[in-house]
């Protein structure tokens, strides 16, 4: 099916979580359906800035309650589930000016293994000073493991903060590595008019691809708007071998409003479908230097 034919609405009483004092943002969802959890439920992780990597349960995916207080120190967490293991990849600070991409497994959501690291910035394109690897996704493909993450950085000067500058991908044998990645990055800042990413290439999820179909992929641009302003769209990606990607549709999925708590960027979002039914976990930010993120739910019908 093509996610393009989809309209998207937003659940009536979004953003469904919020920050806990005294953190001021709770973002980058990655949720698992009841079919894929240990006890029937919705499970999703995010991530705070003091907390770090959060943990939440739900028994119809609207709402939602916290488990403890934080996992561990991390950002933009990606979780999956192969063989009965649970594989929680994210993003982890190595040093003052170095991220990379840290693995956990679990059998039950609740214990977690160490961390490993399994991918460092290595290329050029990945940072200069400060060097990232971040916003991993994980899918298996022909029996090999693709994963997609941001690299580098651009400096968002109305809000004080970093956003990625790419996405490459690097591919395994098996789910834990080695990683060995592609040397180019698949998508970068462009002046394209239809799929606005003049800022930076922002972070990607990628659909695993059905045999004869088009591959697709949700992606938040950062880019600066005709007012000068730093923004953040949902758009939806395609392509035909899940490296060269062309937008799906001039329109985005999920934009930002003029008020509210979407007044700023939209951007970190997880896909699902369900039963039947397409559902989009994303955060938003209500203002630019000072503003709060929270996360809410839309559905694609």
């Amino acid at each position: 099916m093509s996610l393009k034919n989809l309209r998207w609405e937003d659940h009536p009483d979004n953003p469904l979580i919020g920050p806990e004092f005294p953190d001021w943002m709770i973002a980058d969802p990655s949720v698992l359906t009841p079919d894929q959890t240990p006890d029937g439920r919705w499970h999703l992780f995010a991530n705070a800035i003091l907390r770090g990597i959060r943990h939440f349960v739900s028994d119809d995916g609207i709402h939602w309650n916290a488990v403890g207080k934080g996992l561990f120190t991390g950002i933009r967490p990606f979780v999956v589930r192969r063989e009965g293991r649970y594989y929680l990849f994210y993003e982890k600070p190595a040093s003052i000016r170095r991220s990379v991409i840290a693995l956990r497994h679990s059998e039950d959501l609740l214990h977690w293994s160490p961390a490993r690291t399994v991918l460092s910035p290595s290329l050029d394109w990945e940072g200069k000073g400060l060097v990232t690897n971040g916003n991993p996704c994980l899918i298996e493909h022909e029996g090999r493991f693709r994963l997609y993450f941001s690299a580098g950085w651009v400096f968002l000067p109305d809000c004080l903060f970093i956003e990625p500058l790419y996405i490459g991908v690097a591919e395994a044998e098996h789910i834990e590595g080695p990683y060995k990645k592609r040397h180019e990055p698949l998508i970068g800042p462009s002046d394209d008019p239809v799929w606005r990413r003049n800022m930076g290439a922002g972070s990607i999820k990628v659909l695993p691809p059905k045999p004869g179909a088009l591959w697709q992929a949700f992606t938040n641009s950062i880019f600066r708007d005709e007012q000068g302003h730093s923004r953040s769209e949902i758009r939806l990606l395609r392509s035909t071998d899940g490296y060269h990607w062309e937008v799906a549709s001039k329109e985005p999925m999920l934009r930002y409003e003029d008020s509210g708590w979407k007044r700023a960027l939209v951007y970190a979002m997880h896909g699902v479908h369900y039963e039947g039914e397409w559902r989009m976990y994303y955060n938003a930010r209500d203002g630019w230097f000072i503003g709060k993120e929270r996360i809410g739910l839309a559905f694609g019908r």
